[in-house]
């Protein structure tokens, strides 16, 4: 089996979280608070969310929430790269 690049991974899932990120940030402008509530509440299968639904979220803590998506998803992918390289090369043995 090949080895998975862990630069590579990590800044793919880094950039996937991101993408998620503004997804959600979209849908927040899109649909406003209620319909963020609403379809927060819909993906996690009925657990009220409207107690933690917040819509005044400054420009700057967008920002870093975007920064630090992407550390966290880079950080994580390179982690499973890592992860499965180490496990591939115990299964060669």
């Amino acid at each position: 089996m090949r080895k998975l690049n862990t630069k590579k991974l990590g800044i793919a899932v880094g950039a996937t979280g991101v993408i998620l990120y503004l997804g959600c940030a979209l849908l927040m402008i899109v649909l406003g608070q209620q319909g963020t509530i609403s379809f927060f509440n819909a993906l996690l299968h009925g657990f009220d969310t409207s107690s933690i639904i917040r819509m005044d979220i400054p420009l700057w803590e967008s920002l870093l929430g975007i920064v630090l998506t992407f550390i966290i998803g880079w950080i994580s992918g390179a982690l499973i790269a890592a992860i499965y390289n180490v496990s591939l090369n115990d299964s060669e043995s």
